[in-house]
């Protein structure tokens, strides 16, 4: 689980496997609507899907596609 620190409208996240630490702005309500059940994509559209992928799993875009290939 990744360790989410708010501050204001951002967020700080840190991938779990290069230890780089990201700053994302996001809209508290909608951070709340995600943590409830909402679909992340249906609550923070104004991410990208590296972003989202980030905060779901806690790693990082670069991490993911060292470790899943990157888009064909």
């Amino acid at each position: 689980m990744v360790a989410l620190q708010h501050r204001s409208d951002m967020i700080q996240a840190t991938c779990l496997h290069c230890k780089k630490s990201f700053e994302l702005a996001v809209n508290k309500q909608d951070v709340v609507d995600w943590k409830g059940g909402k679909y992340i994509q249906d609550a923070m559209p104004y991410l990208s899907v590296d972003e989202r992928e980030l905060l779901i799993s806690g790693t990082c875009g670069t991490c993911f596609d060292k470790m899943f290939g990157g888009g064909e």
